[in-house]
Protein backbone atom coordinates (compact mmCIF):
# COMPACT_ATOMS: atom_id res chain seq x y z
CA UNK A 1 0.00 0.00 0.00
CA UNK A 2 1.72 3.35 -0.93
CA UNK A 3 0.68 7.43 -0.91
CA UNK A 4 1.16 8.99 -4.47
CA UNK A 5 -0.09 12.35 -5.87
CA UNK A 6 -2.91 12.26 -7.96
CA UNK A 7 -2.41 13.34 -11.98
CA UNK A 8 -3.70 16.55 -10.73
CA UNK A 9 -0.64 17.36 -8.51
CA UNK A 10 -3.46 17.66 -5.49
CA UNK A 11 -3.89 15.58 -2.41
CA UNK A 12 -2.47 12.42 -1.58
CA UNK A 13 -4.64 9.37 -1.57
CA UNK A 14 -3.78 6.04 -0.51
CA UNK A 15 -4.20 3.15 -2.28
CA UNK A 16 -5.53 0.32 -1.65
CA UNK A 17 -4.43 -3.29 -2.33
CA UNK A 18 -7.70 -5.06 -3.03
CA UNK A 19 -9.78 -3.61 -6.62
CA UNK A 20 -7.12 -0.43 -6.69
CA UNK A 21 -9.77 1.26 -3.96
CA UNK A 22 -8.51 4.72 -3.03
CA UNK A 23 -9.15 6.71 -0.27
CA UNK A 24 -8.55 10.22 0.87
CA UNK A 25 -5.69 10.96 3.48
CA UNK A 26 -6.48 13.25 6.84
CA UNK A 27 -5.92 16.97 5.95
CA UNK A 28 -2.24 17.35 6.75
CA UNK A 29 -1.02 17.60 10.33
CA UNK A 30 -4.97 16.15 11.04
CA UNK A 31 -5.16 13.49 13.43
CA UNK A 32 -8.19 12.05 14.56
CA UNK A 33 -9.71 13.07 18.54
CA UNK A 34 -8.10 9.42 20.83
CA UNK A 35 -11.32 6.99 20.72
CA UNK A 36 -13.33 8.66 18.08
CA UNK A 37 -12.49 5.69 14.79
CA UNK A 38 -13.12 3.60 18.15
CA UNK A 39 -16.57 5.65 18.39
CA UNK A 40 -17.20 5.08 15.02
CA UNK A 41 -16.91 1.17 14.45
CA UNK A 42 -18.43 0.95 17.95
CA UNK A 43 -21.33 2.62 16.81
CA UNK A 44 -21.31 0.90 12.97
CA UNK A 45 -21.44 -2.39 14.81
CA UNK A 46 -24.62 -1.30 16.86
CA UNK A 47 -26.49 -0.27 13.59
CA UNK A 48 -25.21 -4.03 12.25
CA UNK A 49 -28.38 -6.31 11.80
CA UNK A 50 -26.59 -9.17 13.66
CA UNK A 51 -22.82 -9.91 13.57
CA UNK A 52 -20.41 -8.38 11.03
CA UNK A 53 -17.12 -9.04 9.31
CA UNK A 54 -14.17 -6.26 9.59
CA UNK A 55 -15.03 -5.89 5.59
CA UNK A 56 -18.74 -4.84 6.73
CA UNK A 57 -17.56 -2.53 8.95
CA UNK A 58 -14.92 -0.62 6.81
CA UNK A 59 -17.76 -0.26 3.55
CA UNK A 60 -20.41 1.19 6.30
CA UNK A 61 -17.79 3.67 6.84
CA UNK A 62 -17.88 4.87 3.24
CA UNK A 63 -14.38 3.03 3.03
CA UNK A 64 -12.71 5.45 4.31
CA UNK A 65 -10.06 3.87 6.24
CA UNK A 66 -8.06 0.62 5.54
CA UNK A 67 -9.28 -3.10 6.26
CA UNK A 68 -6.33 -3.45 8.73
CA UNK A 69 -7.14 -0.15 10.35
CA UNK A 70 -10.22 -1.35 11.11
CA UNK A 71 -9.04 -4.91 12.13
CA UNK A 72 -6.51 -3.30 14.33
CA UNK A 73 -9.24 -1.14 16.39
CA UNK A 74 -11.94 -4.26 16.10
CA UNK A 75 -8.99 -6.27 17.84
CA UNK A 76 -8.45 -3.15 20.64
CA UNK A 77 -12.17 -3.48 21.31
CA UNK A 78 -12.16 -6.74 21.71
CA UNK A 79 -9.27 -6.69 24.25
CA UNK A 80 -11.21 -3.79 26.42
CA UNK A 81 -14.10 -5.88 26.51
CA UNK A 82 -16.51 -3.60 24.26
CA UNK A 83 -17.08 -5.90 21.12
CA UNK A 84 -17.02 -9.92 21.16
CA UNK A 85 -15.94 -12.18 17.87
CA UNK A 86 -16.89 -15.48 16.45
CA UNK A 87 -15.46 -17.52 13.90
CA UNK A 88 -17.58 -16.64 10.52
CA UNK A 89 -15.00 -19.07 7.79
CA UNK A 90 -11.62 -17.53 7.95
CA UNK A 91 -12.40 -14.26 9.01
CA UNK A 92 -14.24 -13.32 12.38
CA UNK A 93 -18.14 -11.75 13.01
CA UNK A 94 -17.88 -8.86 15.18
CA UNK A 95 -20.41 -7.76 17.66
CA UNK A 96 -20.88 -4.80 19.91
CA UNK A 97 -21.36 -5.72 23.62
CA UNK A 98 -21.38 -2.34 24.71
CA UNK A 99 -22.62 1.62 23.78
CA UNK A 100 -20.06 4.31 23.27
CA UNK A 101 -21.19 5.68 26.86
CA UNK A 102 -19.44 1.89 28.12
CA UNK A 103 -16.81 2.58 25.94
CA UNK A 104 -16.09 6.41 27.28
CA UNK A 105 -16.68 5.42 31.02
CA UNK A 106 -13.97 2.37 30.09
CA UNK A 107 -11.69 5.36 29.07
CA UNK A 108 -12.25 6.95 32.44
CA UNK A 109 -11.65 4.14 35.22
CA UNK A 110 -8.69 3.69 33.19
CA UNK A 111 -7.19 7.33 33.63
CA UNK A 112 -8.24 7.19 37.12
CA UNK A 113 -6.38 4.02 38.05
CA UNK A 114 -3.26 5.39 36.10
CA UNK A 115 -3.07 7.76 39.13
CA UNK A 116 -1.80 7.45 42.71
CA UNK A 117 -4.09 10.17 44.06
CA UNK A 118 -7.48 8.69 42.94
CA UNK A 119 -9.01 11.04 45.64
CA UNK A 120 -7.51 14.35 43.88
CA UNK A 121 -8.59 13.16 40.34
CA UNK A 122 -12.14 12.83 41.72
CA UNK A 123 -12.07 16.33 43.34
CA UNK A 124 -11.02 17.92 40.64
CA UNK A 125 -13.41 16.43 38.25
CA UNK A 126 -16.25 17.29 40.46
CA UNK A 127 -15.42 20.63 40.90
CA UNK A 128 -14.99 21.47 37.08
CA UNK A 129 -18.85 20.01 36.32
CA UNK A 130 -21.02 22.32 35.70
CA UNK A 131 -23.81 22.48 38.08
CA UNK A 132 -26.39 20.57 35.74
CA UNK A 133 -23.64 17.69 35.15
CA UNK A 134 -22.85 18.21 39.32
CA UNK A 135 -26.63 17.56 40.22
CA UNK A 136 -27.01 14.58 37.57
CA UNK A 137 -23.99 12.80 39.01
CA UNK A 138 -25.42 13.29 42.96
CA UNK A 139 -28.70 11.61 41.30
CA UNK A 140 -26.85 8.67 39.94
CA UNK A 141 -24.76 8.49 43.19
CA UNK A 142 -27.82 7.92 45.11
CA UNK A 143 -29.52 5.68 43.12
CA UNK A 144 -26.60 3.07 43.29
CA UNK A 145 -26.58 3.67 46.38
CA UNK A 146 -30.17 3.21 47.21
CA UNK A 147 -30.04 -0.09 44.93
CA UNK A 148 -26.61 -1.41 46.76
CA UNK A 149 -28.85 -0.88 50.08
CA UNK A 150 -31.77 -2.52 48.80
CA UNK A 151 -29.72 -5.97 48.51
CA UNK A 152 -30.26 -8.65 45.95
CA UNK A 153 -33.56 -9.15 44.43
CA UNK A 154 -34.89 -12.34 45.15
Amino acid sequence: MGRRKDETGGAAVTQGRKHGRQSPSPPHGHRRAQGELEALILSALREAPAPVTAGWVQEHLGMEFAYTTVMTILTRLHTKGVVSRERDGRAFAWRATSDEAGLAALRMRRVLDSESDRGAVLARFVTGLSSDDELLLRGLLRETAEGSAEGPEE
